[in-house]
């Protein structure tokens, strides 16, 4: 499933109370969008994370009691789910990676909801999340009866369009939305690999973008790209951000947008049109309708998609359905 619609699935399988495990390659947004879908049904959310967990977290504590014999005393997190009194998500992160005694410990808790004589709340939902053995992530599977305890395992897939609307929504770099809407393969670039490097993935991607929100010195930037996402991420991206920042001022286009030139490089052209729909507004907008009328149609339709999906307000102006209706033919 994508994004939006793993978002939408969680919440009926929140709702339902049915166990569900998401599996995918690292940094994707698995744990995110798990943590969305309990926010989005108004639950509360406890983190676990079974690979630094003890059976004994799952199970209790044995405890002597006065006559002689002795139980398994609960705390922490299991303790919460003994006695939530709200919707609550109990989520298991990374749960592949958990040893299987720990694995064994949680079977009982997924399916009989019940653990040494201690009932797990009817207001909790098991969710857990873990990546694939071939990512070479320590995942050295799940057990089968674990893996029939849940309700359904999804794999989450990456997507260019939903990246884009996460990137406008989370402000990213003007410069690094264009930079992979012109590479989308580095979103799915992550390779295992046993060496102290990172590979390209989206949560790699966001790590580069952050420090460039933080004001990362250009100086640093080549190191800092390789360390966040790698080499040929860094090589590809500084060559971009070398072209992008000679990209003519987008105030000179909104001003002047029948005089300013149209840059023919397809990669100004991308950075100019992400550029100009972070700027869009519904009082800038009928100027900047004029200068997308001399891009090619997928640049101009690109550059409109994502201002609304930054701005929806923009749907409601007399520019944006004048250039709507100009573009029908090829505008969906």
């Amino acid at each position: 499933m994508r994004p939006p619609e793993l978002i939408t699935y969680a919440q009926f399988m929140i709702g339902a109370r049915f166990p569900f495990l998401v599996k995918g390659a690292p940094g994707v947004g698995k744990s995110d969008i798990i943590a969305r879908a309990a926010a989005s049904a108004g639950a509360d959310l406890i983190l676990s994370h079974p690979v630094v967990s003890d059976p004994t977290d799952f199970k209790g504590l044995p405890f002597p009691k006065a006559d002689g014999t002795a139980d398994f005393l609960p705390y922490g997190d299991l303790q919460r789910i003994l006695s939530a009194d709200k919707p609550t998500v109990f989520f298991l992160d990374d749960l592949g990676q958990a040893s299987t005694s720990v694995q064994a410990a949680c079977m009982q808790l997924l399916l009989a909801r019940r653990i040494n004589g201690h009932i797990v709340s009817d207001q909790v939902t098991f969710a857990a999340a873990t990546n694939r053995r071939e990512d070479k992530a320590a995942v050295t599977g799940l057990l089968e009866p674990v893996k029939s305890r849940f309700g359904a395992i999804i794999e989450l897939e990456v997507n260019l369009k939903d990246w884009l609307k996460w990137a406008l929504e989370n402000d990213m770099p003007t410069e690094l939305i264009a930079f992979i809407q012109l590479e989308p393969d580095y979103l799915t670039g992550f390779k295992p690999n046993k060496d102290l490097i990172n590979s390209p993935s989206p949560r790699t991607i966001a790590a580069a973008g952050r420090q460039q929100q933080a004001g990362l010195p250009e100086a640093f930037e080549f190191q800092a790209f390789q360390g966040a996402a790698g080499e040929d991420f860094a090589t590809k991206y500084c060559g971009f951000l070398k072209i992008y920042r000679e990209l003519p001022s987008l105030d000179d286009i909104i001003l002047n947008p029948t005089g300013c030139p149209v840059p023919a490089n397809l990669s100004v052209q991308y950075a100019i049109t992400v550029g100009l729909a972070k700027k869009m507004n519904p009082q800038n907008i009928a100027p900047i309708c004029t200068y997308l009328d001399r891009l090619p149609d997928e640049m101009s339709i690109a550059c409109m998609k994502d201002a609304v999906t930054k701005n929806g307000q923009l749907s409601k102006t007399r520019s944006y359905i004048n250039w709507a209706v100009k573009k029908s033919d090829v505008f969906i």
